[in-house]
């Protein structure tokens, strides 16, 4: 009689552990919300106290304007192809095969029926989603350094800051007795300007298109911007063209000329190139736009500082190199403008297929939903 009954126990001791482990398994909910919502307060309520107590419930909330939510909220939106999130942001609740936005009661009875199944099938955590996604931030980081290197190569060989910077540095050699220290304090100088002023514009561009749920459009606006720059600078490297140029216009330069005439101190430099970063930006400024764009959608605002740093230090070597020829007496104004109009097709040839490969580039990617 013994044995029955210690078999009898052990199958009850089995049961016993199956039945436990019925809801052993706990489910992982994402919560996103924003402070001082008042929907993103009612989801919050209902799923401490609705939620949580009743089912093994992992809540993991974020706010998004704390550091890298936004982006994260984003990446899973797109993962879920929850396009009401995209468009809507919080509150939102990820769990399971599921993603929610709003707080209404038809809402709340979705995420609870969600967590039910979840539960029932043992999903994995939502975050498993962005392992898909991680091919695609992975290929555009790959793709980002080479562009910002490339774009900012094109960019520093650049029409209008550097005829700028010629007549002031010619300026400064014909009215400045001590010569050297003059043309290099003034090249300098109107040099920090330049790096100054676009580096913080590009701050203020990256923080711009960062908001939440524009990447996308972002992304798309660039892309034409891209291949339309590419196809003008082609255009301009076939044949010297005054109309839609992308050089200084010529009705501009003797404007240019009586400016930088007046010109005469190693302060009045860094005005002007404070002055030529800000209304000359249309002309200068096509592929910095199109990797800040670019930027946006695929780093964070650390790495964007740094590559904004990178970008704009390689942008401001010609001027360097320019002050310094002319400063040391290697070269003169002239010769320097005879030999970068001499060059200026070829360098709208690489401008514009650099431009175009970009463009392009990112064209694929847009249309492979892939960004």
């Amino acid at each position: 009689m013994r044995k029955p009954r210690i078999f009898h126990l052990f199958l009850l001791s089995i049961l016993l552990l199956l039945c436990s482990s019925v809801y052993a398994f706990s489910v992982e909910l994402l919560f996103f919300y924003e402070k001082g919502c008042p929907e993103c307060a009612n989801v919050n309520d209902f799923l401490e106290k609705r939620i949580k107590p009743n089912y093994p419930v992992t809540i993991k909330a974020y706010e998004i304007h704390e550091p890298g939510n936004a982006v994260l909220l984003m990446n899973l939106a797109r993962a879920y192809e929850a396009k009401v999130i995209i468009k809507k942001g919080t509150p939102a609740v990820f769990i399971g095969e599921n993603a929610f936005q709003g707080s209404s009661r038809v809402i709340q009875r979705k995420i609870e029926e969600a967590v039910r199944t979840s539960l029932r099938n043992e999903t994995a955590s939502p975050m498993s989603r962005l392992q898909e996604e991680n091919y695609t931030r992975n290929l555009k980081k790959k793709i980002t350094l080479p562009a910002v290197i490339s774009a900012a190569a094109i960019d520093s060989i650049n029409p209008c800051a550097c005829a700028v910077l010629l007549l002031l540095l010619g300026t400064m050699l014909l009215v400045s007795k001590r010569k050297r220290i003059s043309v290099l304090g003034a090249g300098f100088a109107f040099t920090l300007a330049c790096f100054i002023s676009y580096f913080l514009m590009g701050v203020g561009l990256f923080s711009a298109v960062q908001v939440v749920g524009i990447q996308h459009y972002i992304y798309i606006v660039v892309t034409i911007l891209a291949v339309l720059m590419g196809l003008l600078n082609l255009r301009e490297s076939l044949k010297h063209v005054d109309k839609f140029s992308m050089e200084v216009p010529q009705s501009w330069q003797p404007k240019l000329k009586r400016l930088t005439s007046n010109i005469v101190s190693i302060p009045g430099a860094f005005f002007v190139g404070l002055l030529i970063s800000l209304f000359l930006l249309p002309c200068t400024s096509g592929p910095y736009v199109v990797i800040i764009g670019m930027l946006g959608d695929t780093v964070t605002r650390l790495q964007a500082l740094w590559l904004l740093f990178l970008y704009n230090t390689i942008f401001i070597l010609p001027f360097v190199t320019i002050t310094l020829v002319v400063g040391f007496g290697l070269t003169t104004t002239a010769r320097v403008e005879m030999w970068r109009q001499e060059h200026m097709l070829k360098f709208h040839l690489i401008t514009g297929l650099v431009m175009l490969a970009l463009g392009l580039t990112m064209l694929v990617l847009l249309l492979t939903e892939t960004i």
